[in-house]
């Protein structure tokens, strides 16, 4: 049993490490953890937890799911609009499509999803995590299994109307 434990302790700080030296990235962080002398680890932890809490029990969760759903996208969306490759424009406009057609169909129906699924905000923010994740590509497996085929049904191109790139030309 103490073996199984101090391997459990290697693992958490192998992760800590790890998420400290990913974190180290960040301006904001660093000076955070000079300021504070909290390990910018711990604080990001910490900050999860208290976020994934708050959801899962459902204390301002249609608020933080926003949140969670728009501030880290228009970060990287920013962030994607000064890159030359047209990969993360696509990746980040296929995220904000999917998002907003949910994000639509939700305004119509979320009232009667919460009294019926108490977790619903919980999973919301799963499905979110899953749409933005680049590892996952969520967006885009969303868009291509479901939204793709029924837009097809109402997005026809004609001959005086140029078809749609598969790729966004680069800036000028």
């Amino acid at each position: 049993m103490a073996a199984q434990f101090q391997q459990l302790q290697q693992r958490a700080e192998y992760f800590v490490a790890q998420l400290d030296k990913e974190l180290a990235k960040y301006p904001q962080l660093v000076r955070f953890e000079q300021t504070t002398h909290v390990p910018k680890a711990y604080a990001a932890i910490g900050a999860f937890s208290i976020f994934v809490t708050l959801i899962f029990f459902n204390v301002f969760a249609g608020f933080l799911t926003t949140v969670l759903g728009f501030v880290l996208p228009a970060y990287f969306s920013l962030r994607a609009l000064e890159t030359k490759g047209p990969e993360d424009d696509i990746q980040w406009l296929t995220y904000w499509t999917v998002f907003g057609f949910f994000s639509f169909l939700e305004s119509f129906s979320v009232r009667l999803l919460l009294n019926y699924f108490p977790y619903y905000y919980t999973v919301k923010a799963i499905l979110i995590t899953y749409l933005q994740l680049p590892q996952t590509q969520g967006a885009k497996v969303v868009y291509v299994k479901f939204l793709r085929p029924v837009a097809a049904q109402f997005i026809k191109t004609s001959p005086t109307v140029p078809a749609v790139p598969q790729a966004a030309p680069a800036p000028q």
